[in-house]
């Protein structure tokens, strides 16, 4: 399987870890958006897309993202789990395990792949600069 494409979405704003989304192409026919261009403490690294973990209300059964506090749908205090947190790689990856991969390369070799792929497509985009704002999308901030 071949990558055949990687789009790189420049991140702007206050979160200074997230640098980038990208969307990934394989073989001309399947696409994976919303990776991830990350800042980590050993460099920068590639996080799959993922979605919120989510746990039962203990009174209605509606569906809330884990480490809620109130039900979203009766307004029922949930009880969370206290597990003293001893440093900041355990609440890392305490956070980490909320999450779930929605796709996934299974080994280590196309994970490695992908990183490579995308990352230089991150070097290249990065070099590039920002991309001057079309006249049309200027008129319409202006309108608003």
């Amino acid at each position: 399987m071949d990558i055949t494409e990687v789009r790189i979405f420049m991140k702007e704003g206050q979160d200074k870890k997230l640098k980038a989304y990208a969307t990934v192409t394989f073989d001309n026919t399947f696409v994976v958006r919303n990776i991830k261009v990350i800042e980590g403490q050993k460099g920068l690294f590639v996080a799959m897309p993922s979605r919120k973990m989510k746990e039962s209300c203990p009174k209605c059964n509606f569906k809330n993202v884990v480490r809620s506090k109130y039900c979203n749908n009766c307004g029922a205090g949930i009880e969370m789990q206290n597990r003293p947190v001893r440093d900041q790689q355990e609440e890392a990856a305490a956070r980490q395990s909320e999450h779930k991969d929605i796709a996934h390369p299974i080994t280590l070799e196309f994970r490695e792949y992908i990183q490579k792929k995308v990352l230089d497509a991150f070097d290249t985009e990065k070099k590039r600069g920002p991309s001057p704002v079309p006249k049309a999308a200027e008129a319409e901030e202006e309108d608003q």
